[in-house]
């Protein structure tokens, strides 16, 4: 019974390991080529189960998706003799399978050889304009026209470039180093400027100020004064009316006024009975 066993189970085997080598299935988001001994046979580009001729044909898949390139940083030179550095993306998809890969065979390849072809065509793009240029308007300019020419270059490696995009467009480290060490002294100048400016502006402020407190004071010194004279004139019309209706009264009032303002606050005085105040009192406290 086992002696039979035997060939079956190999016959299984054999089966197993030839279909597989047969079968193969091609996803959406593959397409693939069959080559026999280095030869090119057919290509797959349609999803589904397919079959090859087992061990000899050899399948190589292709991814048939928009592929993405991001190149580094290089740097270039514009018309005004100005280094920039600037990197680019790239958007790419494989149309052609076989001539893919039968110039570029894969993907890694394929990125370094787009790259050369954009970073020539940067090149060639960038010496025709000014940096000023080439930051404000000329950059979608540029990047149009690397993409027209970058996708009928790489036609030839089976490839259709979408699109081309610039990332970042910088001045080199050591350029930007010196842009902003000038960028940083027109700043100090300017407000330098604008502090002189300032300075000018506060002194005549300060004097129209000053000027105009000096008129303030004057007007008021003379109101004062004007003032004063009317109260003078009020106090002595006061005094003579009342001089006029008790002049012993009067004359006692305006001793008292000389006497405080001759003597200091706080003093102490005495009063001799022989004195007209104290007459004064002594009249006055008889009545």
């Amino acid at each position: 019974m086992k002696n039979k066993s035997i060939p079956v189970l190999v016959l299984l085997v054999l089966a197993i390991v030839i279909s597989s080598q047969s079968v193969f299935v091609i996803n959406e988001t593959d397409q693939a080529i069959i080559t026999q001994f280095g030869d090119y046979i057919r290509t797959v580009d349609e999803p589904g189960l397919n079959f090859k001729i087992p061990f000899i044909q050899v399948i190589h898949k292709l991814d048939k998706r928009v592929l993405a390139s991001d190149a580094q940083a290089a740097e270039y030179l514009t018309r005004d003799k100005k280094r920039i550095s600037m990197d680019h993306v790239t958007r790419w998809k494989i149309i052609d399978p076989y001539v893919f890969y039968r110039t570029v065979r894969a993907e890694t390849q394929a990125r370094s050889r787009l790259d050369d072809i954009i970073f020539g065509r940067l090149r060639q793009e960038v010496a025709k304009h000014n940096f000023v240029e080439l930051i404000r308007e000329e950059r979608e300019t540029i990047i149009k026209t690397v993409t027209e020419e970058a996708m009928e270059s790489a036609n030839s490696l089976g490839i259709e470039v979408v699109d081309v995009r610039i990332k970042r467009v910088d001045l080199p480290g050591e350029v930007q180093e010196s842009v902003f060490a000038r960028m940083e002294a027109e700043r100090n100048r300017i407000a330098s400027r604008y502090r002189a400016e300032g300075e000018e502006k506060a002194l005549e402020i300060r004097a129209n100020a000053d000027r105009e407190r000096e008129i303030i004071l004057a007007e008021a010194n003379r109101k004062s004064e004007v003032l004063r004279g009317q109260g003078d004139a009020d106090a002595t019309a006061i005094y003579a009316g009342a001089f006029e209706q008790d002049a012993e009264f009067y004359a006692f009032l305006r001793s008292l006024e000389t006497y405080k303002k001759v003597l200091p606050e706080d003093t102490t005085m005495l009063l001799g009975i022989e004195s007209e105040l104290f007459k004064y009192f002594q009249s006055s406290s008889d009545r």
